[in-house]
């Protein structure tokens, strides 16, 4: 792979880095030359380790010499990469760049899987309802590959799971839990997404506050061979007819009072219930 060292982040070469909009590198009028951006060793070992193609890498030319292997990995996933190399001064205009431990990553988007192939072979699969939050889409990802989700789902109006944030929370897994989105429009959820979901065997739990709904310890949700976890939005959680047309309604018992978690939090415990990893 040739080493190009560039004096500027003012580069065209690095336009992915520094100036297109996250809308921009998804490309939504043309998906395949849609990009994302990986950062750090960790994250980009995992994204090349689940056969993700690079583009190109960027570095701050300290940590050339600790790059070589991904380098080299990089090249083998693609022969045409290049590796950009900046002086410090110039990295530093990179907002946050100080968190990526020393390397970026342009990558090519994937080709989204259909719901029907996701979930061929899956038993437990959460779906994330309009969570905006990329710091808790990439949280529940983790826990997810953690506590033994099978597939995750996210609706048409949920962030993106390949969002630079959500991607460096997730420390690179939203690259190992397999996932999809379920509808492309916000009209196909949750009245056709829900139906999707029950014409191909699952159960459907919303995790929701109501007078209707049941303990997560219930052992009915354990029995079900399939389930799919639903989670809402912060603040609002799941919409009504998403409560009103999945098969259980379920809660976090909880002390002293408290009567919610955080999104990411309420998903840990609920996976770690529910899927038996």
């Amino acid at each position: 792979m040739p080493v190009v060292r560039l004096d500027s982040l003012d580069d065209p070469a690095l336009d992915a880095y520094a100036r297109l909009t996250e809308a921009q590198l998804r490309n939504r009028l043309e998906p395949e030359k849609g990009l994302f951006i990986a950062e750090s060793f960790k994250v980009i070992d995992r994204a090349l380790e689940a056969g993700h193609t690079p583009l190109s890498l960027l570095m701050d030319q300290h940590w050339l010499p600790q790059a070589a292997d991904i380098i080299a990995r990089a090249e083998a996933a693609n022969p045409q990469a290049t590796a950009y190399v900046l002086p410090p001064e110039e990295i530093q205009r990179l907002t946050g760049f100080e968190l990526t431990r020393g390397i970026l990553a342009a990558m090519r988007r994937p080709q989204m899987p259909s719901v029907e192939s996701l979930l061929a072979n899956a038993r437990r699969v959460a779906v994330l309802e309009g969570i905006v939050d990329h710091t808790n889409v990439g949280a529940i990802f983790r826990s997810a590959a953690a506590l033994g989700v099978d597939a995750v789902l996210v609706t048409p109006t949920c962030c993106d799971p390949l969002y630079r944030r959500a991607v460096r929370v997730s420390m690179g897994t939203v690259f190992q839990v397999p996932w999809t989105r379920i509808g492309q429009a916000p009209a196909d959820w949750p009245t056709a997404g829900l139906a999707q979901l029950h014409a191909l065997g699952f159960a459907t739990a919303a995790m929701a506050l109501s007078d209707e709904s049941v303990s997560l310890r219930d052992p009915a949700l354990n029995a079900q061979e399939k389930l799919a976890i639903i989670m809402g939005t912060e603040g609002d959680g799941l919409s009504p007819q998403t409560i009103a047309q999945a098969d259980f309604t379920v809660r976090i018992p909880m002390a002293h009072g408290v009567d919610s978690l955080n999104v990411a939090a309420a998903a840990a415990v609920a996976f770690y219930q529910l899927c038996g990893a």
